[in-house]
């Protein structure tokens, strides 16, 4: 069958439109792990989505398609807890790895990593992601049911642990035994339920507030995760944003600041030290991993990037301050 084709019968298994009738669809651009469509339905637009066995990067990047089966499990846990944190489930088969939610106008909801990348920083934003991030891991964290419906510690590690982390170490020898580390104590780590892929791409800044999108990789494990992944992105940020490169540091003491105000299921401090370990390798696996962020195209910024985090990585921080004041002193 044709990509339409496809997407018609999924439409209609899922009920969402009847025998015969074929709606205006066109593919959305932006991820490298799903098709995903806008379709023009009688009762308005709704998004599509179907997950990718092999991933659109220039490295060979199998993924398991399951992991559909938890983010949509993720948009019903996380609906119950902050429902204006997400778009609404629409309809789903969890067995066939397809969803619909709905259309979020991108007029009144712009993606986070546009308005950075252009310069529009705003640590009020950085700080409410913070806050809704720490409610959904503390609400999860006190639910018996999460351990069991997210049984999905071999898929986050194929498509984080792996990608990331071990791949890093695979082109930093020096570094690996470090790096393998971090990739233990996360895996080993249970604490809350986890987004996997809490990036300005997969937030919306909308008229309520940020909204989480793309939770493919949800997983019942370490919150410092998403803490650490998120702030990541604010630091790579300042090397094309060297103008707000001040804003985007003070967006990351926002988020972590409010984040960790809100962590009530462990000391507090706890955590902060698990992130503080896991941002260097984060860091260093955007540059040489499997999926290096597209916007760091210069030599000089890419060994600014190692040199950091191999710094931390040897000697690792107690605090994200720390990796703020050292990284704000390469900048200048």
């Amino acid at each position: 069958m044709t990509g339409l084709a496809t997407l018609y019968a999924d439409l209609r298994h899922l009920g969402l439109i009847q025998k015969g009738v074929e709606p205006t669809a066109q593919p959305l651009a932006g991820g490298v792990s799903s098709d995903i469509w806008k379709v023009e339905l009688a009762a308005g637009p709704i998004v599509f989505k179907r997950a990718l066995a092999k991933l659109k990067v220039a490295q060979d990047w199998q993924a398991p398609v399951d992991r559909s089966r938890f983010e949509i499990r993720w948009l019903r846990a996380v609906a119950q807890v902050l429902p204006e944190a997400v778009p609404q489930l629409i309809a789903a088969d969890e067995d066939r790895g397809i969803f619909a939610i709905a259309y979020l106008d991108p007029q009144k909801y712009v993606l986070w990593k546009q308005q950075l990348l252009t310069g529009y920083v705003q640590p009020a934003t950085a700080a409410e992601v913070g806050r809704r991030l720490a409610i959904i891991h503390q609400a999860t964290a006190s639910d018996p049911a999460m351990p069991g419906l997210f049984p999905s510690d071999s898929i986050f590690h194929e498509i984080r642990l792996a990608p990331y982390l071990e791949a890093a170490a695979s082109r930093h020898p020096d570094l690996s035994q470090a790096l393998r580390q971090l990739v233990a104590v996360t895996a080993g780590t249970k604490r809350a339920l986890v987004h996997g892929d809490v990036s300005p791409k997969n937030i919306l800044v909308g008229p309520s507030g940020p909204v989480f999108l793309d939770a493919e990789c949800a997983w019942f494990g370490d919150p410092a995760f998403d803490l650490a992944f998120c702030l990541n992105h604010l630091l790579l940020k300042c090397l094309v944003r060297p103008a707000e490169k001040g804003l985007l540091l003070d967006s990351f003491l926002a988020l972590a600041g409010h984040y960790l105000d809100g962590v009530k299921w462990e000391l507090p401090s706890a955590l902060e030290v698990r992130a503080a370990h896991l941002l260097p390798g984060l860091m260093l696996a955007r540059i040489d991993g499997k999926s290096p962020v597209e916007y760091i195209t210069e030599n000089g910024a890419r060994r600014s990037v190692r040199r950091v985090a191999s710094q931390f990585l040897a000697a690792p921080p107690a605090a994200l301050g720390l990796i703020v004041e050292e990284w704000g002193g390469e900048l200048r």
